[in-house]
């Protein structure tokens, strides 16, 4: 809901209010953004200016206390005596850098109003409204559209910025954030979530102080160095309690993010493209779109933000077939082969897929091409028919004729120097004239900012995808840009933003007319999971890295901005490719299954009891898939510091599934306890363990202690048995009210070094379960 009166602007969600106003001189002053008030006052709220601070620049004369620095905003500019951090830094048609945009005029519109460059939120309901203000520079005849769209249901506000030159003179661009909001500070925390290839969106929190923090990307994507989505959390808030603040980025590319204290405790945040190499011409009668910047704030705690978040992108990010829709179990070839595969290898790992309940076949790097290894072929569509001598088109019949629906890998935006593409057309790769240009995985970036390309690669995939009849699409970007130049540009900072703007009308051009298509964007796995990319893409690949400890501290990161039904998360053989650590198959499952389920191993490896284990890992996760994938998620406070904890909860609250992790064990361990939240406290349920193996491998030399003979650990009898037998985990189960279960059950003790029975939790280094939580149904009897 949006209000105006008399220049105060109140914006009303669910659980927020967003308050500003109009000052005298017509600069937007910034109010309230938090919990939701009653309609009142806001004198209260406002920032007073009842003083006139040391070495202040006055605004106006009329008004000696009226300094622009000392004020909380909404927007600000350059030269008339705001020394913070601008949003806009501009080169307007004067010459001179100072700009100062005033209010004009606002409209409210029923809806969201689309960015014609861009992608944005969007909505399929009536449930959402848009202001947009009109400021101007008078003296320079430019205009600045400010947007602010309010999504009642989700509880986000997004803002983006269009800047318009009505100057015969031309407007030079050097920044302009998407957003900018000051308020008052209150001992916040920064939290970003930041890492690199295979340790990606990590979670770092630090106070903030006086000075500046960034949070940004120079890499040409979004990047796995910084996600362009940050916290701003109260000195108290914890997982379940305090006030937090979200903010977010509706961008691909360079992001620039910034949290600014003053020496007068405000607080200035921004984020928006990244200024690093960018410069935009406006010539008169241009304009340029930002980004759409998104914004929540709860008082719930992190788990409230997540809930924020995730309905958000769920309901106004995603779209299209896929929306709303459960995602399938896949099988994906790549580190079961690599490049070394033939089509007989492939369909006997299909074959072995389907009868364990997988339900999509994937087939990664290596089909196109002379693709033997990540020297060749980038660039090239044809088949490579030693691997597949039949073609693409039969063998994805074969695979389907098997029971699964098909997936193709492609990484369209790049090309190998050993390719047919790159010997017809060198011009189409990225190179700074004079200079030998650096190379990313043996790989150039193909100029994207070149239509003959996007052209190019919109033909090439879209034909492979219609030949073969492709269910599923992994689209790859495995490098950074670097050696930024397009000859098709006269103005070399514009490279970073047009090609995104290219990136994203391939992908338009491409699944826009096949909706059919399940799209899971990779970049060397979480190198570009934002949500630009989610508006095209249902699904991003989380990571290369698969081991489920790392997962932990990456899946939980996400969760803060994006919701399980994006995260691609695989099981894969173990010791991991990533980490060379051994970590059992059921923690790997517990793991992968808080996300969008997938397997990636040689599945001819697997004893008979892995085999029976992991059919039966697939069936649990297909009947709660719902709860997994669109479930509320909440992670909990751990009260040691080995353990985590996850929880799925359904929108009915029927069914929750609860996770229990633990890093590493330690020796006599004390008691554990399952947190679990959100259940009815006036409503029965059952809580039950997942029946997981334990493999008599695991147990080495230990074995002989418990058997009548004394047999070699590593003997052909014991690793026979092995193969064919397993013992149960402890299952317990619980009968309870939600008031009890929500402070928490004491679980059975874990091994302690003695003392073993079928009662014990026999968990280890890198041991886990998974518990379930199902309401009782109230059943009514009649006499008849």
């Amino acid at each position: 809901m949006i209000e105006e009166k008399d220049g105060l602007f109140r914006l009303t969600t669910n659980e927020t209010s967003y308050w500003f106003r109009v000052t005298a001189f017509g600069h937007l002053a910034h109010i309230h953004y938090g919990a939701r008030l009653h309609n009142q006052d806001p004198d209260g709220l406002i920032l007073k200016r009842t003083a006139l601070l040391g070495s202040s620049v006055v605004y106006d004369p009329s008004d000696p206390t009226y300094c622009l620095d000392n004020m909380c905003l909404e927007w600000s500019g350059i030269g008339r005596g705001d020394y913070r951090h601008s949003p806009a830094e501009l080169k307007m048609p004067d010459g001179s850098f100072a700009c100062d945009f005033v209010f004009r005029s606002h409209r409210v519109i029923k809806g969201t109003i689309p960015i014609d460059t861009l992608p944005s939120a969007y909505s399929d309901k009536d449930d959402c409204e848009t202001l947009e203000l009109t400021l101007e520079d008078a003296s320079n005849g430019v205009t600045l559209l400010i947007y602010y769209t309010v999504f009642e249901q989700t509880d986000v506000i997004t803002r983006r910025a269009v800047l318009k030159n009505d100057n015969e003179n031309p407007l030079v661009i050097r920044r302009l954030m998407s957003m900018m909001m000051d308020m008052p500070n209150k001992n916040y925390r920064l939290i970003t979530f930041d890492g690199g290839w295979i340790k990606e969106a990590h979670r770092h929190e630090r106070p903030v102080a006086y000075g500046l923090y960034i949070n940004a990307s120079t890499t040409g994507a979004s990047s796995n160095r910084h996600n362009p989505g940050f916290l701003l959390a109260e000195t108290d808030t914890m997982d379940t309690h305090g006030g937090v603040y979200g903010f977010n980025l509706v961008y691909s590319g360079n992001h620039y993010g910034a949290v600014e204290l003053s020496g007068h405790d405000i607080v200035r945040v921004q984020i928006g493209i990244n200024p690093h190499c960018f410069e935009w011409t406006l010539n008169q009668g241009e304009q340029f779109e930002t980004p759409e910047a998104v914004m929540t704030y709860s008082d719930g705690g992190f788990n409230g933000l997540r809930a924020h978040f995730h309905d958000f992108v769920n309901s106004h990010i995603v779209r299209g077939d896929w929306k709303d829709k459960e995602r399938p179990v896949l099988i994906n070839n790549w580190e079961a082969h690599f490049f070394k595969f033939n089509q007989r290898k492939l369909l006997r790992l299909a074959r072995r897929a389907q009868r364990l309940g997988i339900e999509l076949f994937v087939l990664d790097d290596g089909w196109f091409g002379k693709r033997n290894d990540d020297f060749a072929g980038l660039g090239d569509y044809w088949v490579n028919k030693k691997k597949l001598p039949q073609g693409l088109p039969r063998f994805a019949d074969k695979i389907r004729k098997t029971g699964m629906a098909f997936g193709l890998w492609f990484e369209p935006e790049m090309v190998n120097e050993n390719s047919d593409l790159y010997r017809a057309h060198p011009e189409y790769a990225v190179r700074t004239p004079g200079k030998t240009p650096a190379l990313g995985r043996n790989q150039f970036v193909l100029d994207l900012c070149n239509p003959d390309v996007r052209n190019y690669i919109v033909e090439s995939v879209g034909r492979i995808l219609d030949e073969a009849q492709i269910s599923y699409v992994k689209w790859d970007m495995n490098r950074h840009i670097s050696d930024a130049f397009s000859t098709l540009l006269q103005n070399q900072g514009e490279f970073f933003h047009r090609y995104i703007l290219g990136l994203y009308e391939v992908l338009a051009r491409i699944f826009r007319p096949r909706p059919h298509i399940l799209l899971e964007s990779c970049s060397s796995g979480g190198n570009r999971f934002d949500l630009g990319m989610l508006c095209f893409s249902p699904q991003i690949w989380a990571s290369d890295d698969t081991d489920p400890i790392e997962r932990l501290k990456i899946q939980s990161g996400l969760s803060s901005l994006y919701p399980l039904s994006t995260m691609g998360a695989h099981v894969s053989e173990a010791p991991h490719q990533q980490t060379l650590r051994y970590t059992p198959l059921t923690t790997r499952f517990n793991a992968a299954c808080f996300g969008c389920l997938g397997y990636e191993m040689d599945l001819k490896y697997l004893t008979h009891v892995e085999r029976k284990e992991i059919k039966e890992q697939i069936a649990f996760y297909k009947a709660h898939r719902r709860t997994f994938q669109y479930g509320r998620f909440t992670q909990l406070p751990a009260q040691k510091n080995n353990k985590v904890h996850w929880q799925c909860t359904t929108a009915d609250g029927s069914e929750a599934i609860a996770g229990f992790f633990q890093t590493l064990a330690t020796a006599s361990e004390g008691g554990d306890c399952l947190p679990l939240t959100g259940l009815d406290p006036d409503a029965r349920y059952t809580v039950s363990t997942r029946p997981q193996s334990l493999f008599i491998k695991r147990f080495g030399g230990l074995a002989k202690h418990i058997l009548p003979v004394s047999l070699n650990p590593d003997g052909i009898v014991l690793r026979t048995a092995g193969r064919f037998y397993r013992l149960t985990d402890c299952v317990e189960h619980y009968e309870a009210y939600g008031d009890m279960l929500n402070a928490g059950i004491r679980l059975s003790n874990q091994f302690v070094g003695s003392y073993y029975n079928a009662h014990t939790r026999l968990l280890g280094d890198f041991g886990s379960n998974l518990y379930v939580v199902k309401k009782e149904t109230i059943r009514t009897h009649s006499n008849i």
